[in-house]
This record gives C-alpha cells, structure tokens and sequence, in this order.
C-alpha cells in the first residue's frame, strides 16, 4: 500500500486547456514534478480494490440467496435487481454538487463509502423483500454518492496530460477487487459453516477496512482550492451546463448508452449461443473484468497520447465488434467466447475511465465534482434504458435478432457522437498590417 502524499500543489491548469482535452497538459507545468501516478490515486484505488471484493462478494452470491435461500419469485427478483443497479444514477448528482458546494469530495465520499459498509450487514437481518430493497437502495445510495466526489479527487491529483494513466490505474485496481470478490465469497460458501450469513459478515468487515483506508492515506485535499466564479459557487449544475464541452460529452456518453447493452445479456446472449452450462455461467464475468484489468492501464496511456475522445469513441467499436460476433453464424467453440469477452473488456478499458478523464478536461476544478456527475448520470440512465428496450426487443423477437438491432444503432450511434465531440474550427488569427516578412 501507498501512503499518498499530503503536501499541496497548486493547479495552475487554465480553464481554456480543459476545454480542449486533446491538447491540455502534454508537459509538466513548471513547478511540478513529474509523478507517474500520484500517491492520492494510489490510495484511492486501494479504497475501491478493497470496496469492490465487499461489494462483489454479496452480488455474486445475492440472486441464489434470495431465489433458493428467500424463495423470491423471478419478478420479484427483477425489481430488486432494478433497484440495486438504478438508485446509483439518480443521487450521483448530488455527490458532485455536495463536493463542490464546500463539503469537500472526500467528505462526501467517506459518507458514500461508510453508507455501503454499513448496508453489509444489515443482510443478516432482511428478510423481507421490503426490507432487502431498502437496503440495496441505502447501498447503492453511498456508491451514487462516493462516485463522482471520487473520480473529481482522482482528476484534481494529477497532471492534466497524465490523466488518463491514473483512471487506467485506479480502474484496474478496482478490476482486481471485482476479480477477487466472487472467489473469496466461493471459498467461503465452501468453507463456513454459516454459508450467505458468514459471506455477508465478511463483506461487511471488508467494507469497513476500506472506509479505513480512505480515513487515514487519502489526502483531505488533492489540490489548492480554487476560487470560483460567483455563478459556479451558487449554482455549480448550471455552470456546468453552460459549458459546450460539457454538453457535447453528455450527449454523445447517452447516445452511445442507449445502444450498449447491460453485462447479464451478454452474457445470457453468450450462454445460450455457445450452449454453455449453467455452472460454467458465473465465469464470464471473470473474462471481462481480466480483459478490463489487463488493458485498463495501457489504453489510458494511448488515450493521454492520441486524445481520450477518440479513443473514447474506438471503445465502442469494441464492443460492436463483439456484438457482431454473437449474430455471425460463426459455429461453437471456446476461441469465440474468449474472444467475446476480450472484446467486451476492451471496451470497458478503452471507455470507462477515459471518459472521466475527458470530463474532467471539460470542467474547471471549483465544479469537477459536478461535472463528472452529470455526465456519468446521463450513460446511466441511458444504459437503464437501453437494458428495458433489449429485454422487451429480446421477448418479442429473440435474442439474436434483438443483439442485431443493437449493433446496427450503436453504429448509428457511433457515428453521431463522432460529430458531437468533433473538434471546434480554429479561429483565424487576427490580421496584421504589417507586410509578412520573406525567409531567407
């Protein structure tokens, strides 16, 4: 573990630069020093390691808990499924406005953090389905809060130009944790005599060390506070929705969401093309989060090179291309489904962290917070979206032909947030009346 580095430095960074994010912070600023990734991100990423085995262990576990152990109906199954992975969206916006509002972000991120620890367990007491919904909601409340108040202090920690390394390496550090999760909750359903009792009560303990870590080696302030301007202090959401770069990100991070189609139908659409067992089922995810983790860093790296739009934008083709290798008639066989999942990893490497890091180049410090958030609430609700129309697509017309529709939309859709995110023409440079001098 990292112990990050307490001192300040000033970010001197112009809110000109982050307007262009293909352009912004290619040096070191004088003054600074030239750190790979800082200690802060370091740390932080350590925080969600440890989070995402808590988390991870429960949802690996959580649907044969409440179908085998509660006795669930599937629907009922299905709005708590619902609720585990919509509620987040909805309070993400006021994790970034209570970030850039004075509470500061590590404030609201250790309220976030601490709130989903202590949900953990609370699952040894619901039982009800009431019981169990408002608990998944009160978790999936901290992690829309800790959300953006997170990726604001990952962004404000390091160089502008280096960007896109540090939400790879915070990204592939919170991988690892969703890698380990399921295998630790596996080896304790095999281990303890208590079974779902003794996987919640670890996961609870798993929580708490994390708040811990976040507590004591992440810096109250990653960088020197800024000052804003009048209207970003009193209303920091319409400051941000008064910046085009803003907007254009928004609107290109929905158009492509409504065509991307959640992991559990991929992963059914790939079950069911390949015949793969049910015991071979709660694998795919672990290819995934491999690709993710093995891929995250190196591609922040290209995204700080050639700009984190572009390869925003060739992250989806990705996944288009994975798609299309679910609709080929192309037989069975075990090369398709890794390279499936290579592909589909890929595209959460390329994407994930990277559009974080093209946010934050959009949004000056005083309200990163916010930013981060309305982006990030705009894909996921468009995902939400997107999972209602393929599982409604997928009833009336069959998987193959529902995924069909989805590859042909996310090429509609690639190509118009191609031209949102379109680079501004550069302003002629004033005429001089002086005569151009000749070269030797």
């Amino acid at each position: 573990m990292y112990v990050a580095d307490n001192r300040t430095v000033p970010d001197r960074t112009p809110d000109r630069a982050q307007d262009h994010p293909d352009t912004a912070g290619r040096r070191p600023l004088p003054g600074r020093r030239a750190v790979a990734v800082p200690g802060a991100v370091l740390a932080l990423g350590t925080v969600s390691l440890v989070t995402d085995v808590s988390s991870e262990m429960v949802a690996a576990v959580l649907p044969l808990y409440l179908v085998a152990e509660l006795g669930l109906s599937p629907l009922g199954f299905g709005l708590l499924d619902g609720v585990y992975n919509g509620v987040s969206a909805l309070v993400r916006l006021v994790g970034g406005g209570l970030s850039d509002r004075g509470r500061g972000p590590k404030s609201v991120a250790l309220a976030g953090y601490g709130l989903s620890a202590l949900c953990k367990p609370l699952l040894l007491v619901a039982h009800g389905m009431p019981l169990i919904g408002a608990v998944l909601a009160a978790d999936r409340t901290g992690k829309g809060l800790r959300t953006a108040p997170r990726d604001a202090m990952i962004s404000l920690a390091c160089e502008p130009g280096a960007r896109g390394r540090a939400f790879g390496v915070h990204r592939a550090m919170d991988t690892a944790g969703a890698l380990l999760g399921p295998l630790v909750a596996f080896m304790i359903l095999r281990a303890a005599a208590g079974g779902y009792d003794a996987v919640f009560t670890v996961s609870g303990c798993v929580a708490a060390l994390g708040v811990l870590v976040l507590l004591l080696f992440v810096p109250g302030r990653t960088t020197v506070p800024t000052t804003p301007a009048p209207e970003e202090g009193r209303a920091p959401l319409r400051a941000v929705l008064r910046r085009p770069g803003v907007r254009r990100l928004t609107g290109c991070a929905v158009l492509l969401g409504l065509t991307t189609v959640s992991d559990s139908f991929l992963y059914l659409t790939l079950q069911r093309r390949l015949d793969l067992s049910e015991a071979w089922f709660p694998l795919l995810p672990l290819g995934t989060a491999s690709a993710f983790l093995l891929l995250a860093v190196p591609l922040g790296v290209v995204a700080d090179r050639v700009g984190r739009r572009k390869l925003f934008l060739c992250g989806h083709l990705a996944l288009l291309a994975a798609y299309g290798l679910l609709v080929a008639p192309l037989g069975e066989s075990a090369a398709l489904c890794c390279l499936v999942l290579a592909l589909h990893g890929s595209f959460y490497a390329a994407t994930d962290g990277v559009l974080a890091a093209a946010t934050a180049d959009a949004v000056p410090s005083a309200v990163r917070g916010t930013g981060l958030a309305v982006v990030q609430t705009g894909q996921a609700a468009a995902r939400f979206v997107c999972s209602i129309a393929f599982g409604a697509a997928w009833t009336v017309w069959g998987d193959r032909t529902a995924l069909g529709a989805a590859a042909a939309g996310l090429v509609l859709s690639t190509a118009a947030g191609t031209l949102l995110l379109r680079p501004a023409p550069a302003k002629s440079p004033p005429t001089s009346h002086r005569s151009p001098s000749v070269e030797p």
